[in-house]
């Protein structure tokens, strides 16, 4: 029986590769480098060949959205897909467990800060650092936000999986299909409304009681919130269980909602970094001093976002989002970030070793043009030498006009990771968007402008395909998304997609966190020139 396994093949097994290419005749007689080409090859003949492949869409149901690496809040017009609003609900964990305010407290004030992501760009002529803002999505106009104490009770582990299963909660504001999470749940008390909350890349300036500039910090949402709830809420409960230890404040203060809205069709969509140690809830307050006759003591109580933080995704879309052909293929590829769009890849019609001695289908076929194989199917010499395989994909410019992502991410969808080429290629931390460059090639702008058209996608599988012909892979479906950081994919499992029937996919968390959305020609293109192919550079002996 003809089968496929993903393996790795052993010192022993390559050095008699390397000898079969030396003793066959039908194989390779010298390899002057590593990179054969005309220039410098005497007995091959370097050539390359393009192969039909077939694409079509996949929609994401609702993904699971809990303990993301960065949670998104804001809302985003996209030119196609239309909006999407991004809310979230989170903990707070107390900085300190059954605490002694002292006498006399007087809470001055409470100030809720999370930092924008950002990089530092130079020095004002004030000798204030210069920044500018990232991970912001669209334009940056005022929203409504509105924040609430909520009644809904944040779990860390699922009761009904098995032990320290953590607990998945859905971007449509669900645990599972049967058990959504109600509104008036999340909306349990308000506590401020900030009518026109505006995004600024200007630092955050304090001032000391004589008005003089104590401190600047980077940009940031900086919202005054009321002393009133917060004394009653925090302070006046000194002493009681509720703030003894933590699993008694979380059963209290269950958790806080984030609600954005837009004004006038209009907003900002942010990533924020909760788990910062600079975004938090800090309540100032005074205090009777222990010394008799001094001045009264400065003090403060800091809340922060705690493990357990769910974002929900509202989408309004324009267009509809359905399933495709998964037979023939679609003539387009709709991906759209969050719950939204995905394509799918079928190398070679999908096919893998078949038990038919008698007749090969198209994966066997192609196989058969670079590798000799036993009745089995399994390798047993090379004809040709892969250099270089590619997935190319077209932007349609007729649709997508701007706004389109730098990064698209491919993965295995059968096994839910990343391809052998993205742990090959090098990482990029300082700046993640030319990350991985080699296997995910950056999108292909008109003139190298980086605010020109979208042209194309070149993604380097050169290492997929060997395996395909060396090592007996399994020719497995391949996943397409838009990405908003491809080094999250290297160490971070993808995440739960929640489908209709109680069954559960998988999505790259990259895509989760970008609203992002692009459309690609697909293989029913009625545009030839701009169908995604498969290309494959290879060299061969020169019959003699």
């Amino acid at each position: 029986m003809k089968s496929f396994k993903l393996s790795l093949q052993n010192t022993a097994a390559f050095l008699l590769i390397l000898i079969a290419f030396v003793a066959c005749d039908t194989d390779f007689a010298t390899i002057d480098s590593d990179i054969v080409n005309p220039d410098n090859a005497t007995n091959f003949n370097s050539q390359s060949q393009d192969y039909s492949i077939i694409t079509y869409n996949q929609v994401v149901a609702p993904v699971q959205s809990n303990n993301l690496a960065v949670n998104m809040l804001g809302y985003y017009e996209d030119p196609i897909y239309g909006a999407t609003t991004a809310n979230f609900v989170s903990q707070l964990n107390s900085s300190l467990l059954d605490p002694d305010f002292g006498e006399n407290v007087v809470l001055d004030s409470v100030v809720l800060t999370i930092p924008f992501f950002n990089r530092t760009v130079g020095v004002t002529e004030e000798n204030t650092v210069d920044y500018e803002l990232d991970s912001i999505f669209g334009g940056i106009d005022p929203m409504k936000l509105s924040i609430y104490e909520s009644n809904y009770f944040l779990r860390t582990f699922d009761p009904n999986e098995e032990f320290n299963t953590t607990q998945a909660y859905f971007s449509n504001q669900s645990l599972s299909v049967n058990d959504p999470i109600g509104d008036d749940q999340l909306e349990a008390t308000l506590i401020h409304v900030e009518d026109t909350l505006e995004v600024s890349d200007e630092p955050i300036t304090l001032f000391n009681t004589e008005g003089e500039v104590s401190l600047n910090q980077p940009p940031a949402i900086r919202i005054k919130l009321d002393t009133t709830y917060w004394k009653q809420k925090i302070l006046d409960l000194e002493g009681e269980t509720v703030l003894s230890n933590s699993n008694n404040f979380y059963d209290y203060f269950r958790g806080i909602y984030f609600k954005a809205e837009p004004i006038n069709n209009k907003g900002t969509f942010m990533l924020l970094n909760l788990a910062s140690q600079s975004a938090n809830i800090t309540l100032h307050y005074t205090k009777d001093p222990f010394t008799e006759g001094a001045d009264r003591e400065q003090a403060t109580y800091v809340l922060r976002f705690g493990q357990v933080r769910v974002n929900f995704l509202k989408n309004d879309y324009i267009i509809p989002l359905t399933n495709g052909d998964d037979i023939n293929g679609d003539n387009r590829l709709y991906l759209k970030g969050g719950e939204g769009s995905k394509g799918v890849i079928k190398l070679f019609n999908g096919d893998d070793l078949d038990d038919d001695q008698n007749s090969l289908n198209t994966f066997e076929q192609w196989k058969s043009e670079f590798v000799d194989v036993d009745e089995n199917g399994k390798f047993i010499s090379q004809k040709r030498l892969i250099n270089e395989a590619n997935l190319v994909f077209y932007v349609d410019q007729n649709i997508v006009q701007d706004n389109e992502p730098n990064r698209i991410f491919l993965y295995d969808m059968d096994n839910n990771t990343p391809l052998v080429d993205y742990f090959l290629d090098s990482q990029n931390t300082v700046l993640p968007s030319l990350s991985v460059g080699n296997h995910l090639g950056i999108l292909q702008r008109e003139d190298d402008d980086p605010t020109g058209k979208g042209i194309k996608y070149k993604l380097r599988i050169t290492e997929h395909i060997k395996n395909l012909l060396l090592n007996d892979s399994t020719n497995v479906k391949l996943g397409l998304t838009v990405s908003s950081n491809v080094n999250l994919e290297g160490s971070i499992t993808q995440r739960k997609v929640q489908n209709s029937d109680g069954t559960f996919d998988s999505i790259p968390i990259s895509s989760i966190i970008t609203p992002r959305g692009t459309v690609l020609h697909g293989n029913n293109t009625t545009d030839e020139s701009k169908r995604v192919y498969l290309e494959i550079y290879y060299t061969e002996p020169e019959n003699n």
